[in-house]
C-alpha cells in the first residue's frame, strides 16, 4: 500500500518541503485547497522530486473544465508522468459566497466536468474531434493554436471526491479513481461507500479495475504521552469541524451519533472551538480517525482498507507531527500491507 501526505500549501516553501517529505519514503504528495492556490505547490514539487502528485483537490464547480485540462497537462508533462487531477464540489455556501459561482445539481455538474475534462484529454491526444456538448458546459471550438497535442506522458487520471451515495456513484461511473473524504468511519464505508460504488461500476458497465480507491485518513500519531495528547487535540479539533457540517451528517448517522451534528453546528456559529472539540470523544477519535504509535497507527490504516486500496492519504491535522515519525508510519504501512 503506497502512502500519500498533504504538502504545505505555501509555493514559497513548496519546493523544500517536498523534498523532504520525499525523503522521508512517502509515495506521494497531494495539496489542499485552502489559504493558497492548489495547482502552484506542485510545480515546484514537480521539479524537485520524483514522487506521485495530485490535487486533493481542486475545486470543479468554479472552474471551466478547460482550464482544468491545461493545467492537468502541463502538471502531467512537468511531473514526467506522475500527476493526478483530483476535483471536488464543495458544499453551496463556498461555491455560491466564496467562489461566487453557481450551485445546483453537483452530482450531475461534476459528472459532466470530469467527462468533458476527458473529452478534451482525448480530442489533445488526437482520439476524436472536440465536440462536448453538455447541459452545463460546452467545448466544440479547438483551433491549432490552442491544441498542445498528445501529452508525451498520456493523459492524467482524474479523480473524484465524494462523501454521500450520489456523488459516490457518479466517481464509479466517469472517473478514473474516488478520493473517499477523510471524515469516515469503516461502518460508513462498508455500507455506504462500497455499495455505492458497485452501483455506479454496474449502471456504467465498468469493473473494479476501472476505478482506482483512494481512502483518506486523518492520523494522530505520536509516541510519547505529551505527544499523543497534542496529536488528539489536533485530530479532535478536525473532527468536530467536519462533524458541524450538514453535508457529513450521514457518517455520524451510521454510528448512532447524528444528534452531535447540530450542536456542533450550534457551537461553530458561536465560535466556541474548544467547546466543540470537548464533544469529541475517545469512542469517536478511534472511530473518525486513527491515534496511537506509527504502529498502531499503520495497522489501523491496513485493517480499515487494505484489501480495498493499494493506496492512502494521511493527514496529519493542527498538531507538530515529527517527521521521523511520517517515516515510521509509512514504512510500518508497506511492511503490513505486503
Amino acid at each position: 500500500m503506497k502512502v500519500d501526505v498533504q504538502l504545505d500549501g505555501r509555493p514559497e516553501h513548496a519546493a523544500q518541503r517536498a523534498q523532504e517529505l520525499a525523503a522521508l519514503g512517502v509515495d506521494g504528495l497531494f495539496t489542499f485547497e485552502g489559504a493558497h492556490d492548489v495547482f502552484l505547490p506542485l510545480v515546484s514539487a514537480a521539479a524537485t522530486t520524483d514522487v506521485d502528485l495530485m490535487t486533493n483537490v481542486a475545486i470543479a464547480l468554479p472552474r471551466s473544465p478547460m482550464h482544468l485540462a491545461h493545467t492537468a497537462y502541463d502538471l502531467q508533462t512537468l511531473s514526467r508522468g506522475r500527476f493526478r487531477l483530483g476535483l471536488g464540489s464543495q458544499i453551496r455556501p463556498h461555491i455560491e459566497k466564496r467562489y461566487g459561482a453557481q450551485w445546483s445539481r453537483p452530482a450531475a455538474r461534476m459528472r459532466e466536468t470530469v467527462l468533458a475534462v476527458k473529452a478534451i484529454f482525448d480530442a489533445w491526444e488526437g482520439g476524436s474531434r472536440l465536440r462536448f456538448e453538455g447541459e452545463f458546459t460546452t467545448h466544440t471550438l479547438l483551433p491549432p493554436t490552442f491544441d498542445p497535442g498528445p501529452n508525451p506522458y498520456g493523459p492524467p487520471p482524474v479523480l473524484l471526491g465524494a462523501l454521500g451515495p450520489v456523488m459516490t456513484r457518479t466517481a464509479a461511473e466517469v472517473a478514473d479513481g474516488l478520493l473517499v473524504m477523510p471524515f469516515n468511519s469503516v461502518r460508513h464505508f462498508r455500507e455506504r461507500t462500497l455499495p455505492a460504488i458497485e452501483d455506479g461500476l454496474d449502471r456504467a458497465g465498468r469493473t473494479a479495475a476501472d476505478l482506482t480507491i483512494h481512502p483518506q485518513v486523518i492520523v494522530g500519531v505520536g509516541r510519547t504521552a505529551e505527544e499523543l495528547d497534542a496529536a488528539s487535540r489536533g485530530v479532535r479539533a478536525l473532527l468536530a469541524f467536519y462533524g458541524s457540517t450538514p453535508a457529513y451528517r450521514p457518517v455520524l448517522e451510521v454510528e448512532g451519533w447524528e444528534g452531535l451534528q447540530p450542536e456542533l453546528n450550534v457551537l461553530s456559529k458561536q465560535g466556541q472551538v474548544a467547546a466543540m472539540t470537548e464533544l469529541i470523544d475517545d469512542t469517536m477519535l478511534a472511530t473518525l480517525a486513527v491515534h496511537g504509535t506509527p504502529e498502531e497507527c499503520a495497522a489501523e490504516i491496513v485493517a480499515r482498507f487494505g484489501s480495498h486500496a493499494d493506496r492512502v492519504c494521511c493527514y496529519f491535522p493542527g498538531y507538530p507531527v515529527r517527521e521521523k515519525h511520517i517515516a515510521e508510519l509509512v514504512a510500518s504501512v508497506k511492511a503490513l500491507a505486503s
